[in-house]
Parts: C-alpha cells; sequence; structure tokens
C-alpha cells in the first residue's frame, strides 16, 4: 500500500493493552488502522508486506534484522517476572532432558527463550512439538508445554501455581536480568518511503502509554471486562511489565537490564547455533550493542 494510513498491527492478547487503551477508549485517535493478531501472525504479516508497522517477538526482529527497522519508546518487557511466557511441567525444566515439549507456534521469543535456557544452563536441547493447543496435550497426556499470553495466565491460574515455571523468573535467577518479549518494527522499505508516518504512529503510541499510566485503573476495568481474572491480577500483571523502551541518551538507558537480557539471549542464540551469526549485521548489531551505549 503506498498512500493511505498504514497499517500497524497488535497483538489479540491483554499484555498490550495498556499501549492501546487510549484508542480504545476514545481519548486519543491512532494515525492508522489497527489489525490485531497472534505475535507470530504478525511477525509474517508484516515481512509479507501486509503490515507497515507493528509489533513483532523480540527474537523475530533479530531473525529478521537486516529487513525490520528497530522502532523507539515501545515495548513489552519484563525485570522479572512476566506471567504470560510459562511452562507447564509435572518435573522443573532442568529434567526434561528427553521429553517431548509441546509447544506454540504463536512466538518466537518464548520458544527461543526456553530453547536458551536449557541448552546453556540445563544442558540439553529441548525436544519440541508444535501443537494448536499445547496445554490439552499437558491435560491430556501430561506433556509438558510452552506456553505464552492469555493461554499461559489461564494455565498459570487454573492450575493455582503448580508446576507452572515463569519464564521470566527463570531467566531472573539464572541471568540476573530482565528481558524485552516484543518491539515495534517496520521494513526498512516502509521507514525509507514513510518515514513521518512511521514517527507519527510510535509519537501516539507514546502519548497512548502515557494516557495509561495516568489512567491505570480504567486501563485494569477493561482488561477485566475484556478477559476477567481473579481480583488484583491485573493490578500485578501490568505492574511486572514494563512498556517503555529506554532510547540511547534516556535516563538509565545503559543499565536497563530488560535490553541487557535481549542482548544476552541473542548473544547466546549465536553461540549455541539457533541464530544465524551472519544475520547480525547493521540493525542486528544494533540490538546488541543497544544496552552498552
Amino acid at each position: 500500500m503506498q498512500d493511505g494510513s498504514p497499517r500497524c498491527g497488535r497483538i489479540n492478547y491483554t499484555n498490550d493493552l495498556p499501549v492501546y487503551a487510549a484508542f480504545d477508549a476514545g481519548a486519543l485517535e491512532f494515525p492508522g488502522t489497527l489489525h490485531p493478531g497472534t505475535p507470530a501472525d504478525l511477525n509474517l504479516r508484516l515481512s509479507a508486506g501486509e503490515l507497515d508497522i507493528s509489533p513483532v517477538s523480540s527474537f523475530y526482529y533479530a531473525q529478521h534484522a537486516n529487513e525490520l527497522s528497530l522502532l523507539p519508546f515501545v515495548c513489552i518487557g519484563a525485570h522479572g517476572p512476566v506471567r504470560s511466557v510459562c511452562c507447564v511441567s509435572e518435573q522443573h525444566p532442568r529434567e526434561l532432558a528427553g521429553a517431548r515439549v509441546a509447544v506454540t507456534h504463536e512466538s518466537a521469543t518464548g520458544r527461543a527463550l526456553f530453547d536458551v535456557i536449557c541448552r546453556k544452563f540445563y544442558g540439553f536441547a529441548p525436544e519440541f512439538h508444535e501443537s494448536a493447543d499445547p496445554y490439552a496435550e499437558h491435560r491430556r497426556d501430561g506433556l509438558p508445554c510452552v506456553l505464552i499470553g492469555d493461554a499461559a495466565i489461564d494455565a498459570s491460574l487454573n492450575a493455582a501455581g503448580k508446576h507452572v515455571f515463569d519464564l521470566g523468573s527463570l531467566w531472573r535467577e539464572l541471568t540476573g536480568l530482565g528481558m524485552v518479549y516484543a518491539v515495534w518494527a517496520t521494513t526498512n522499505e516502509y521507514a525509507a518511503r514513510h518515514g513521518e508516518r512511521v514517527t507519527a504512529v510510535m509519537g501516539s503510541l507514546r502519548e497512548a502509554l502515557r494516557w495509561s499510566e495516568e489512567h491505570m485503573r480504567q486501563v485494569i476495568a477493561s482488561a477485566q471486562a475484556l478477559r476477567p481474572r481473579p481480583p488484583g491480577f491485573y493490578e500485578a500483571y501490568y505492574r511486572d511489565l514494563d512498556f517503555r523502551f529506554p532510547t540511547p541518551g534516556d535516563d538509565g538507558a545503559a543499565r536497563d537490564d530488560r535490553l541487557e537480557g535481549m542482548r544476552a539471549l541473542v548473544g547466546l542464540a549465536v553461540e549455541l547455533g539457533l541464530l544465524d551469526r551472519q544475520a547480525l549485521v547493521g540493525a542486528a548489531r544494533e540490538v546488541l550493542n543497544y544496552a552498552g551505549r
């Protein structure tokens, strides 16, 4: 699409509601059109030219960094527990060598994080089994599974915390770092041709995030109406998530443990052969060096 407003992705989980609640409430006008989808769906649609700007899995960005431009201000990250990326298993993940692990196809980052944790810290490569409904397989056959988004939250709540391993917490325990799970990106071609539109979209998202920070009770009420959860859940959930993506020059940007964690994940993926070293040029080098600026 050469003319008209930008087509922008939106993750159809409750995790990104604080980024978009101002538009939903009519408090701000979004300078484009919004198209919901799972992270994996949005990843592919952006690369295929079906979207112009979108949140994408941070690991997918690293895989396609030569084609994509990383955008400022907004991300989905956490300094520790993330609540919506987890492993459900009767055994601790360190004990899953040789076991089949059902994985969702919806996210690149959650799968890569589990893969790196198992290979680097537990000494084995997990045997992934892709499934349309990993949690159903866990309940039916006891198969360990990796879940993201609302499916991960629901599994955690249904299990009352038993045998649910928050991957953000595991990563923090093992590395002392947080993680960026999703970033906003555009294609290099679109950025070059329509930089003013990209600037407008990212500026509006930044303003929307500020609105949500000032109206969090309204955001929580919207989330509860959309997907009812136990009292107090969304207060804790959104408190654990950090949606601000510090850019070079921001106070604390060089010390942000989420960016360090993102850099560490990408670096370990290269070390372990999960990410092609030849792809780490241009924008990918930007990720690796981001936190050290």
